[in-house]
């Protein structure tokens, strides 16, 4: 993919939203779904589940409590991983617990105990807590992470049937140091090993930061992209503090297929929530076989352009270039320009013909004098060169109480300074409303793909059941049609205008 997009993707876009509802949490584990609802589980029995990933309310408290819990779902079991101190750390335990269901309304909702998985005894150089669970893609077996400060992060394997150790007497492999929090992911020969590192658990003063290495073995060594092992306290950064959040803690993968993946963590501060520790969901990025830290899209004024084409989405009405069509004639190519050369600042002044300008800037288009001409009614929309006119500017804007998705609201996409509304129609087309009424039609996602580039879907297309994405067909024709994620044609790029 063009990774030369990522830069570009990134300047422009800045986190905008934190997740709706109640969403107070501390060492949230990896959000699983289960009949339709995601859940996480965090230290101390705490719990968050949402319909639909943006909006968060508080969930049913584990049966067991303890520190920093982790989730999976195998087959028909959803695998639940705590880890307690047992007296001072670092002896401590990791206890696995396991349902059919996370759904307490559902009569398959019945923990069972599944007994210790890993264990400290407080004089090895390791403490048995946050468990971070990994399935291997490549070969179906199943990892645990654990660890913090007091020693080593290490890896030992389980059985995907049971959730228990294959053999309790194997040595655990070490991994890393200086870190806590440990999970991991494989992507194209690789694995990863993501790590917190810095100080837990001090609110608005905390130091966590997400940091990884990569290996091509499950058992390491894990190497950062300076060559430094984690055994050595190297580590490449995820992603830390900003904005008004502080502390990034608790990576956990959420893959969405279709080259979309996201992540959750959580915040050891969110300052405009009184400090408090928040879960957040963030895009997952990749450039030259690193993971980069996405950032959710901003409400904003921009040009809509396709990756494949270069071409931009547009309102299908007559344009009107931005300061007035040129006119011709005047002193012409070898004139002489007027006394003094060039205008103040430097511009070209009167006199330098055609090619000459006004000297001074162009403010951009009225969109109230340039729009009198526009049909009123339904409007195509189609693909046109930008020329930074009116009906080429979209403002996206979320809206109130419409939902969301894994890690976002809903927008609605209008022409900047109109209500005039992009929307889905029942046969896959796309069209421009004159107003915005809230129908599911006129509602959209954005998901940040792997290069940096979006993919904009329609929350639901009229009578019909498939999910569709924005798509550039040539470089003057817009459409909807089934994601391909080895295509160009869904691709799109959120540029200021």
């Amino acid at each position: 993919m063009k990774y030369a997009l990522l830069a570009t993707v990134l300047a422009l876009a800045t986190i905008a939203f934190a997740l709706d509802g109640q969403i107070g949490i501390h060492d949230p584990s990896t959000i699983v779904m289960c009949e339709g609802k995601y859940y996480t589980y965090g230290t101390g029995g705490s719990s968050l589940v949402s319909d639909d990933g943006w909006t968060w309310r508080a969930g049913t408290a584990l049966p067991r409590r303890g520190l920093a819990p982790d989730v999976i779902h195998i087959g028909d079991r959803y695998y639940v991983y705590v880890a307690a101190n047992i007296g001072a750390q670092p002896k401590a335990a990791i206890n696995m617990i396991w349902s059919k269901t996370l759904d307490p309304s559902s009569p398959d909702y019945k923990f069972e105990e599944g007994g210790v998985v890993a264990s400290s005894d407080g004089v090895e150089d390791s403490n048995a807590i946050d468990p971070g669970i990994f399935l291997d893609p490549t070969d179906g077996k199943l990892w645990l992470t654990y660890g913090s400060y007091f020693g080593y992060i290490r890896l030992v394997q389980l059985d995907p049937k049971t959730g228990k150790r294959v053999n309790p007497n194997d040595q655990p492999h070490n991994l890393a140091i200086n870190c806590e929090a440990s999970d991991m992911m494989y992507r194209d020969g690789w694995y990863y090993l993501l790590a917190t590192h810095g100080s837990c658990c001090r609110g608005a003063d905390s130091g966590y930061n997400i940091r990884l290495g990569r290996s091509k073995k499950v058992t390491g060594p894990y190497l950062d992209a300076d060559g430094v092992d984690m055994i050595q306290g190297g580590g490449k950064l995820l992603i830390g503090s900003g904005g008004h959040v502080v502390g990034a803690g608790h990576f956990g993968l959420l893959d969405l297929g279709d080259g979309v993946q996201k992540f959750s963590l959580h915040w050891e501060a969110d300052l405009e929530r009184g400090g408090a520790s928040v879960l957040d969901i963030r895009p997952l990025l990749w450039k030259d076989g690193w993971p980069v830290a996405g950032e959710n899209l901003k409400e904003g004024t921009y040009e809509l352009e396709s990756v494949r084409t270069g071409t931009a989405l547009e309102l299908a009405v007559e344009g009107e270039p931005v300061g007035g069509r040129r006119a011709r004639g005047g002193r012409g190519r070898g004139a002489t320009p007027p006394a003094g050369g060039a205008a103040p600042g430097g511009a070209p002044g009167p006199g330098r013909g055609m090619f000459g300008g006004t000297g001074t800037p162009i403010p951009p288009q009225d969109v109230a004098q340039v729009s009198t001409n526009w049909p009123t009614g339904n409007t195509d929309a189609r693909m046109s060169t930008y020329l930074c006119q009116a009906q080429q500017k979209w403002a996206i804007t979320a809206v109130p109480n419409a939902g969301g998705y894994l890690g976002s609201p809903y927008f609605k996409i209008t022409i900047a300074g109109t209500d005039r509304a992009l929307a889905a129609t029942p046969d896959a087309e796309v069209v421009v409303l004159p107003a915005f009424t809230g129908g599911p039609e006129q509602l959209w996602r954005m998901d940040q793909l792997a290069d940096g580039s979006w993919r904009i879907m329609p929350k639901s297309i009229p009578n019909s059941k498939e999910q569709l994405a924005l798509s550039a067909v040539g470089s003057s024709f817009a459409t909807l049609a089934k994601f391909d994620p080895k295509s160009d044609r869904q691709r799109w790029l959120f540029k200021t205008p």
